[in-house]
C-alpha cells in the first residue's frame, strides 16, 4: 500500500502498487519479460492487511475530525452495552462512523465498550 484516502462520503480507498507482467525491448531489438509497478486503487473492504506489517506511517488523507470512530453493534447477551467503539484505523473496525465528540460521549456514558484491539481512549481527543 502506498497511501489511503477517505472520500467525502466516508469511504476509505487504498492506493496500492501491483507488479504486473510487461515486456522490455532491449537496444538490440530483443524483448524480455519484466515486472512493471502499476498503480491501482481499491476500496478498503477489498484489502486485507498483511500480518506483522506496520501501517501506522501510511500517508492518510481525509481523516479529519468528522467520522474518526466507528460504533459496531454487537450480538452480546446479558446486560448492556451492546455496542463496541473502534478507532477508524482498527483492523476490526466495523459499524457506523461517528464524530470524535459523539464517540467520547458514548464511551463516557457507558453506551459502548472500547475495542479490545485498538483501545480507543478519550485522552488527547480534540
Amino acid at each position: 500500500m502506498i497511501s489511503r484516502t477517505r472520500t467525502s462520503d466516508g469511504a476509505w480507498w487504498y492506493e496500492c502498487e501491483a507488479i504486473l507482467p510487461d515486456r522490455r525491448v532491449e537496444p538490440d531489438g530483443r524483448s524480455r519479460p519484466v515486472g512493471a509497478p502499476t498503480p491501482i486503487v481499491l476500496p478498503a473492504n477489498r484489502v486485507t492487511p498483511i500480518p506483522g506489517e506496520d501501517y501506522s506511517t501510511l500517508p492518510t488523507e481525509g481523516a479529519v475530525e468528522h467520522r474518526q470512530w466507528r460504533v459496531e453493534r454487537t450480538r452480546r447477551q446479558g446486560p448492556p452495552p451492546y455496542a463496541r467503539l473502534h478507532a477508524r484505523g482498527c483492523w476490526k473496525a466495523a459499524g457506523d462512523p461517528v464524530t470524535t465528540g459523539d464517540a467520547a460521549g458514548l464511551l463516557a456514558d457507558g453506551a459502548v465498550v472500547a475495542c479490545e484491539v485498538c483501545r480507543p481512549e478519550p485522552d488527547g481527543w480534540a
